[in-house]
């Protein structure tokens, strides 16, 4: 009676909307139930990656057959594609929104939005995030930044069209083209709305993480995904404000006749009044979050991966605790190593050397974080899923993108690269697409958490897997060679350049690849939709795993658990444990979950 009147007690205390029916409203708009924000940003992040993924094919095109008519440039482009040609303003524009959209609406939204808001509490024992309601306002702050990015497409003049850098004078001069008027103003309140939005999330994790774990679920007990997650949040709160205070510099250069960016600027022979502003400075405020996003984006797809090769190897994740201090060591390194995107803006030569050293220096944590996983799949009784492929698959194209990065990080051999496809095939690999290929581990993982048990379709997982990883390497891995030999990025055509025709088979050959690559997202698409309503049930734990969030009950209820909290009393990762003599703790089950005590003779692993 007593364990019923706490268990009440502890509901009631905890959990407000339980004992009262929710509307339609209050369970799918303006939810404060953290499973359902997590579906809300997941949902709002695929659409706005489908229209990203949709202008890089439209670019690719324009790349791959330049001045050729296309009736799609007219359907979509308008005024801007004249008989089907495109214009070349609204080339930079698509390149800008394609690359705003899918590094901070798509990536860090789908990653970061999605899965800390849907592990978070379940995986230390909560029964929702610190604040529910600021969990929401941060939802519908993002939403809201999503639709004006999306409004500044259809106004008259176009988007934003200074690169999604959106450097100056460009980005600060309202007539220096056609995209530099209201497309621009509406970017950069876009972006301010999404700031506070990162803010009002970050704050909310870090909280939650340090407040409200259960019962024995102490640092080095949490997940990986935990750490990775927790750890993206403290580098969102420091970096983030800088972007809002560039941000808000660079509205005031644009609409109140400061010059903080601005100097020296002359349009058809007039000289403009501004003085004594840099534009170096804001490229100094852009890159100081501009790098450290990198690692936002990448830091939870790293802490997905550790999660799901060690549940479908059957093996403690190699080296935890120094897979904790390689994420501490990125996230205090990104923050020192900007400068490395501006090697040939004039820089100092000996600070030069100070960004390559600190750059090369992040090598190691990365280094460390690779060996462990290769280490972890070693000898590990593979269960070759969806999830497990592409967390494999975001371990290739990590270390592949990774290994450029060493060139591109010194100074002197940056140079001759600098601004070419080397610098787009680097970043898509090592940030994008390994970005993505986290994404969809954590989806065809989580999916079953998030709806009721169903299970995605796994033959269309691995026709979604294999196209996508061939086609991802078809598009990039060109991209090195035709960056090597010169070939400058964001030029809607290089037919100026004779020495580059011979590139053209190049383009043809990666814009059939991305054409193949989308396609078999359109497979993801309907098996993501389908299994929402159609998917075959699985049990509680289909993939037999020790965290905290497959105890949970099935239904969702807000407030995770019916009764009281389990307690944790071991780590996260006790797969294949046995005893001395061979025989597996629990018998004839090969992973012990976090909520059993240890047994007599047993002894906690010192991970």
């Amino acid at each position: 009676m007593s364990l019923t009147a706490h268990a009440h007690v502890d509901d009631h205390a905890h959990d407000h909307g339980h004992h009262h029916k929710e509307t339609f409203v209050t369970k799918y708009i303006f939810s404060q139930d953290h499973k359902m924000i997590s579906k809300q940003y997941l949902i709002t992040g695929l659409i706005m990656g489908v229209i990203g993924i949709g202008m890089s094919l439209l670019f690719r095109m324009q790349l791959a057959w330049p001045g050729e008519s296309f009736p799609i440039f007219e359907t979509f482009l308008g005024k801007w594609a004249p008989d089907g040609v495109m214009d070349a303003d609204v080339y930079l524009a698509l390149v800008t929104i394609h690359g705003t959209i899918m590094v901070f609406f798509v990536l860090t939204a789908g990653l970061s939005g999605t899965f800390s808001n849907l592990l978070i509490p379940l995986q230390i024992g909560a029964r929702d995030m610190a604040s529910g309601f600021l969990n929401m306002l941060s939802y519908w702050m993002f939403f809201i930044s999503s639709v004006i990015m999306l409004i500044s497409l259809f106004v008259e003049a176009g988007p934003a069209a200074a690169g999604w850098t959106i450097y100056p004078p460009l980005s600060a001069l309202p007539l220096a083209q056609a995209g530099s008027g209201m497309g621009m103003t509406l970017w950069l309140v876009s972006m301010a709305i999404f700031i506070a939005s990162s803010l009002l999330g970050s704050l909310n994790y870090i909280v939650t993480v340090l407040n409200l774990r259960t019962k024995g679920m102490s640092m080095t007990r949490l997940p990986l995904t935990i750490w990775a997650f927790f750890v993206t949040a403290i580098i969102g709160v420091i970096s983030f404000p800088v972007l809002l205070s560039a941000a808000l510099l660079l509205i005031m250069d644009r609409s109140f006749g400061t010059s903080f960016f601005l100097s020296d600027i002359f349009i058809q022979g007039e000289v403009l009044h501004y003085q004594g502003g840099s534009p170096v400075l804001f490229e100094h405020l852009f890159w100081f979050l501009g790098h450290p996003e990198v690692y936002i984006v990448i830091l939870p797809a790293m802490g997905i991966v550790s999660e799901v090769l060690s549940v479908n190897a059957r093996k403690p994740v190699f080296g935890y605790r120094a897979m904790i201090a390689s994420i501490l060591a990125i996230a205090f390194l990104s923050t020192i190593v900007w400068g490395h995107h501006m090697f040939v803006s004039g820089m100092n030569p000996f600070l030069g050397s100070v960004f390559t050293f600190t750059t090369l220096l992040i090598a190691i944590p990365s280094a460390v974080k690779a060996f462990n996983w290769i280490t972890t799949l070693w000898k590990g009784n593979l269960q070759l899923n969806p999830a497990m492929l592409f967390s494999i698959g975001m371990v290739s194209t990590f270390i592949t993108g990774g290994l450029t990065g060493i060139i591109l990080g010194d100074s002197t051999l940056d140079i001759n690269v600098h601004d070419t496809y080397f610098v787009v095939a680097h970043f898509h690999l090592v940030m994008g697409i390994s970005a993505l290929y986290g994404l969809f581990a954590g989806v065809y993982h989580w999916f079953p958490k998030m709806f009721q048990s169903r299970m995605m379709n796994k033959n269309l997982g691995y026709i979604h897997f294999w196209i996508t990883a061939v086609g991802s390497y078809g598009i990039f891995f060109p991209m090195h060679f035709i960056g090597m030999a010169g070939v400058p990025r964001r030029y809607y055509e290089n037919t100026a350049f004779p020495m580059f025709d011979e590139f053209t088979d190049i383009q043809v050959l990666m814009t059939v690849f991305a054409l193949i690559t989308a396609g078999a997202q359109l497979v993801f698409a309907y098996n993501f939709v389908s299994s929402i309503f159609y998917g075959k049930k699985g049990p509680q734990n289909p993939w037999k795993a020790t965290t905290l969030e497959w105890d949970a009950p099935i239904k969702h209820i807000h407030g995770n658990w019916d009764g009281p909290i389990p307690e944790v009393h071991r780590w996260s990762y006790d797969y294949s444990k046995t005893y001395e003599n061979g025989e597996y703790i629990l018998p004839g089950q090969d992973f012990v979950p976090q909520t059993v005590p240890l047994q007599e003779n047993e002894e906690e692993l010192q991970h």
